[in-house]
């Protein structure tokens, strides 16, 4: 399987990058109350340290709030997973422990302020890409069964066969969603080379933790204007 970014959608976007982490074999039907630790640190973290900020001019939100912008999305309307996820915490709003896969996720996403994705890839079928949506285009949103039909010109993470997340970090699909039986799972993480050392570290610190924890496999990549698809 490969993971591919459209040619399309740097030329919209040249500064975008993703760092990438696979891992493989996990077990996530562990308790790992040590990870759950790790979520609450940087929930408290955040609340401490932006509670009362302006998210939209935050330095860390705002490449994403411009780049909707780039992309024909209002970022006020269609919130990206990041900001929408900061403003919960800095509100002091409390994350729940989902599973330890995700709760990982959301505590390294915290950590560094970026939209960090988790695909069950046992649930994809054919290439993950980043591309735009093409007419006719369905997405089953996280929670529901009922397909949404998408219009042409959407940034979207997507299959062979259905749009995985919409209006680009915004909303994942029910679709490998992580559960506790997902076993191999590709990990996105969406940033600009105003923000790339982050992305990178954010990787580095993903893959050491997914093998402290789960003594999984790991595959590591980096995608930029340069370098558009890797294997996954």
């Amino acid at each position: 399987m490969r993971f591919k970014v459209y040619p399309e959608v740097f030329e919209k976007l040249p500064d975008l990058c993703f760092g990438v982490i696979v891992g493989n074999k996990i077990n996530n039907q562990q308790n790992i109350p040590e990870i759950y630790d790790l979520m609450k640190n940087e929930m408290s973290r955040v609340k401490n340290n932006l509670t009362g900020a302006n998210l939209k001019e935050y330095p860390g939100i705002m490449p994403y709030r411009e780049a909707f912008n780039q992309i024909n999305l209002n970022p006020n309307k269609f919130m990206s997973s990041i900001e929408a996820m900061v403003k919960r915490v800095s509100k002091g709003n409390v994350l729940p422990s989902i599973n330890p896969v995700v709760d990982l996720v959301n505590s390294i996403s915290l950590k560094y302020i970026l939209p960090m994705g988790a695909h069950d890839l046992d649930a994809l079928e054919g290439e993950i890409a980043v591309r735009f949506s093409r007419e006719g285009d369905t997405f089953i949103p996280l929670g529901e069964e009922l397909a949404e039909v998408l219009n042409s010109g959407e940034l979207v993470y997507a299959d062979s066969k259905r749009i995985r997340t919409r209006r680009w970090i915004w909303r994942q699909s029910n679709i490998g969603k992580i559960d506790e039986n997902s076993r191999n799972i590709f990990f996105p993480i969406d940033g600009f080379q105003t923000n790339k050392e982050r992305v990178i570290k954010a990787a580095e610190e993903l893959e050491i933790l997914l093998k402290k924890y789960f003594n999984c496999g790991t595959k590591k990549g980096f995608i930029d204007i340069n370098h558009h698809e890797i294997e996954i």
